[in-house]
Parts: C-alpha cells; structure tokens; sequence
C-alpha cells in the first residue's frame, strides 16, 4: 500500500482539489467518484445526491472543509491542502468502502492531521474513484484555529501503511531509509500512457544520467554524452556565476502551456544532484590511477570479483562505493551487449539502482578501478573479446549481487535488499542465453584424454573438496580447453590452475568449472612467466597449499 502526501495552496487549493477528485480524471479514469469517510461522518457527497447539482455540492464540500482556514483570514498558513493518496497494489483484493474508510481514519490519525478522539481536528474527506485506491484531502487547520502536529508525517503514514497491510493481508512492502528515487506521479504515467512511451519522462531521465555519469571521465564529458542522448540541461548558476544545480528535460515534453518541463537531479534521484555528480567525476579524472594496459573486460571482471570481499571485510564507505560503482557497470553493460540479452540486462540495471543507495555515504575513491574499466569497455565494446569478457564479467556480478543482498539485509535495508534480489533474476537470465554458445565453442576444441586426465590430476592435488564437482560439470570440457591454451601460450598449468584458485573461493560458485574457466581465461592471455618464474611459483604453491576461505553468504547463486 503506497501513501504520498501532496501539499496545496492559494486561495482556490480546496476547491481544485475536491474539482479534481469529482471531476472525470485527465484521461477519463475515473469512476463513481463518492465519499468512503469524513471528519464528521455526514460531510456533502458529490457523489451521492442525484437531485442537486454536483458542481453545487462540490463547491458546499469546499466551503465546509475551508471553513477553519478562513476563520484565521491573512493568519492562515501558506499551504492550506493535505492531499494523501492512499493505493493498494495490483494483486490485491479490491477493498469494500468500509474498509477503504478505516484505512482512511488511520492515515489522518497517524499523520496528525485528525488525531483518534480529536473532536477539534482538521477537517478531512476521502474520496473512491477507482477500485484500488482512494483520495485523503484535509484542510491544514484544526476546527480549534490550531495547526495541526504533523511533524514526520510522511514517515508516520508509511509506517502506519505497512500496519494496515498486515491487519488486511495486503501485499507488504519494504520500509525504506528515505534514499529511494521519487515514484512517477499518476499525472507522469498517464502523459506517458497517452504520447505512447513505455516509461515516464522521469524515469527515462532517470537512466540517461546515471549512464553519463557512469560513462563521463569529467564534467564536461558528461554534459557532453547529455546532448548527444537528446537532453537538454539547464544550470542553476550562484551570484558568482558558478554553476550549483542542474535541471534535465527531454525534447518534446511539455506542459499545459507549452513549456519544457524540467526535473531536478535531485528529484531523479538522492545522488544525481550535480554537486553528487561532481564527487563521483572527481575521483574518476584521469590523472591519478590511469588503467593499466590490456583487456578492460578482464580489469572489470577482477575488480567485480574483489566486491564480495569489500563487502566482507572492508569498512562501509568502501563497500558502498563499491555498489554504487557495480551500479554505473550494469547501467552501461545494455550498451556493450548482443540485442538478445539487452532487456534483461536493461532491467536489471533499473533494479539495482535501488540498491547502490543508502544512508551510508559512500567512498567514491576506492572503486575507481571498476568505473574506470567499465568506461573503457564502454567506449570501444568490440575492441576486446569474442562475447566471452560479458559472460565472465556477469558470472563474477551474479556473486557480486549475491553479496550485496546479504549485506544490505545485515544492515537493515530492506528496500535495497530487495532490489538486489530482483536482479539477480534478471541478471542470470541475460547470463545463461550467453553462456550457452561460448561454453560450446571452447568445448569443441577440448584437448585429448590424455591432457584432460592430466589436468584433472592437478584440480584433485589443488582443490580436493571441489575436485569431483568440477570434473562432472558440463564446463569441464571448456575448461580443459582454457587451461591447454594457456598452457601452449607458455603458461604452466598446475600453476595457473593454483594461481585462479588462490584468487577466491570456490564455495559461493553455481558452477566452479564456470568460475576457474573465467580466471584462467583473464591469467592465460597475460604475459607467460619465464621458467625461473615458473618454477619459483610452483615452489610456493607447495608451500601454500590452497584452502577455502570462509565467506559470509552461505547461499549460492541460483
């Protein structure tokens, strides 16, 4: 159940308001506008008196619930309107006027606007028009001339929400830290509806900068990459010129009266204001950490992979940062992918933005190797790789997501948690139309019996606990693969094999001959060691045999 309080005011706010309420809608959606309840149990209803006139009626409702307000004359407050719609989800059962009219006396009665047993209580009336949601629309003075105490009441009638969907068997929402990004209003949905988009103006906004953002090594990049996908910017400027703020529209999108609607970063979202986008462009200018030479599909892999530690053991402005750069890298991927896989890629970026946020500020610094990678794939996808470098970095993102769930339920997060969840569906569907046909080709060219049993000595020397595992999946033969031509690039196998193993821990992998497929894969293609160095690495993986480390989810990817 989703509440979200809209404040009105002017001298005719009562008035719309109740007009809108009653009235057929903006797109005619509207239907059997009625009262469910009031402050009084017998306020006029527009919509239950055939005989009179309903605009009559509708200007007598106004008048009697803007009576208070105009008792004070120029003492009244600058916003006179408290405008709550109150909406049930789409798989919940429709809710009978009695019902509706409970929720509504809780929702006043949490916010503070008509306190339980409060005869002098602001004035109230909920309106029906619709099966799944109703209308709450008060006055913001009490009868007695008093405001009303409604300090937190956005939070008050949220947390009220989630009680009525237990008492009624509703779905049942996350709570939230107030770091969400703001919903499309219904007025943004229906305009979409109507111009034929498949999302709002909002949200498509939405995504364009966190994608410039993710993409932009400086400020003038990014506002660069914004033209060049049809945004137009407008900079709020300071006395000194400087500029403070941004404001983003997309061409084409009007208003009533043919003006541009703009929308603020920081109503797209908490950390798309520009001085947000300035700290996270800050720590990606090239100067300081330049990305080193070779494969940034590999870079972006390594640096996904060393997520789930950070997120284990380092402190929580790194581990933030860390999700807000996997946030960036899968806001980009729908970019570098195959069309097949582009939707499921695309939705799972869209979930994950709700988990890269939370009240933890974050340390932009420590995740720059990721942004900077990622930025490199984005520039020039084809450069690097046959499709593999996406499938092994969403085999080391799936665990990445993994942990991220974990870590935001430790921490209470539920909203972000959920959403984690939610892309971990989306990311393993795009990850399993890709690895179908790689792992085939790399098996077509598996090596003989003969080295396939030589290396299948090595895993059970190496890796005894994950040996058989290993040895019975259907990436074997792929991996076998790999390791032959790591081997005829120079490489020895019995240590490349220990130096993937040593890298991470298996115990977390769907599928470890996936995972040691990867990571040879990233170590083959790098320089091949000289046999001094070789043997100097097979020396010490003797004296440092491999162990499982343990880990803090103890689930495993699906």
């Amino acid at each position: 159940m989703i509440p979200k309080i809209i404040l009105g005011k002017g001298p005719q706010a009562t008035r719309r308001t109740i007009g809108y309420l009653f009235g057929k809608g903006r797109a005619n959606e509207h239907i059997d506008p009625h009262l469910v309840a009031s402050w009084n149990g017998f306020a006029p209803d527009p919509g239950r008196s055939p005989h009179r006139d309903p605009k009559e009626v509708e200007a007598q409702l106004a008048a009697q619930l803007d009576q208070p307000v105009m008792m004070l004359g120029d003492k009244a407050p600058k916003y006179t309107v408290w405008h709550c719609p109150v909406r049930a989800a789409p798989e919940d059962p429709i809710l009978a006027d009695t019902q509706w009219a409970d929720i509504a006396r809780r929702i006043v009665a949490a916010a503070g606007i008509a306190p339980e047993g409060d005869e002098e209580a602001c004035r109230w009336v909920a309106v029906r028009h619709a099966d799944d949601h109703i209308h709450i629309a008060a006055t913001l003075v009490r009868q007695d001339g008093r405001r009303p105490r409604r300090d937190y009441d956005i939070r008050a009638v949220q947390r009220e929400a989630r009680q009525i969907e237990i008492d009624y068997g509703l779905r049942r929402l996350k709570p939230g830290d107030g770091t969400a990004a703001k919903r499309p209003t219904s007025k943004e949905h229906f305009k979409a509806k109507r111009l034929g988009q498949d999302a709002t103006s909002r949200e498509i906004l939405r995504l364009r900068v966190r994608r410039a953002v993710a993409a932009a090594a400086d400020e003038a990049e990014f506002f660069a990459l914004l033209e060049a996908t049809g945004v137009t910017v407008r900079l709020k400027r300071g006395p000194s010129g400087d500029a403070l703020g941004c404001n983003f529209a997309l061409p084409g999108d009007t208003n009533d009266k043919g003006e541009t609607v703009f929308y603020a970063g920081s109503t797209l979202a908490g950390d798309l204001s520009l001085p947000k986008i300035r700290q996270r462009l800050a720590i990606t200018s090239p100067e300081p950490v330049p990305v080193r030479p070779g494969n940034p599909w590999h870079q972006a892999t390594a640096a996904t992979e060393r997520i789930p530690h950070h997120l284990a053991h380092s402190d929580d402005a790194v581990a933030q940062a860390q999700l807000a750069a996997l946030g960036g890298a899968l806001d980009l991927l729908p970019l570098t992918a195959p069309a097949a896989v582009r939707a499921e890629l695309e939705q799972a970026a869209v979930a994950f933005e709700r988990a890269t946020r939370s009240r933890i500020a974050a340390d932009h610094a420590s995740a720059r190797v990721l942004r900077r990678s990622v930025q490199a794939i984005w520039k020039d996808p084809a450069r690097h790789g046959d499709g593999a470098g996406l499938a092994m970095l969403l085999d080391v993102a799936l665990t990445a997501v993994a942990y991220a769930m974990h870590w935001h339920r430790t921490r209470q997060h539920a909203q972000q948690q959920a959403a984690a969840e939610q892309t971990l569906i989306h990311l393993q569907a795009a990850y399993t139309q890709i690895i179908g046909p790689i792992l085939a080709g790399l098996a077509s060219r598996a090596p003989s019996p003969q080295t396939k049993h030589r290396y299948a000595h090595h895993l059970q020397q190496a890796v005894p606990e994950q040996a058989e595992r290993i040895l019975t999946d259907s990436a074997w033969d792929a991996l076998a693969t790999v390791l032959a031509e790591a081997e005829a690039a120079g490489h020895n196998p019995a240590a490349i094999l220990d130096r993937a193993l040593s890298q991470r821990t298996l115990d977390d992998a769907h599928s470890p001959a996936r995972a040691l497929t990867w990571r040879i894969r990233r170590l083959g293609e790098r320089h091949a060691p000289g046999p001094r160095a070789q043997a100097a690495n097979v020396n010490h993986a003797a004296a440092h045999p491999t162990a499982p480390r343990p880990q803090e989810p103890q689930t495993r990817r699906r």
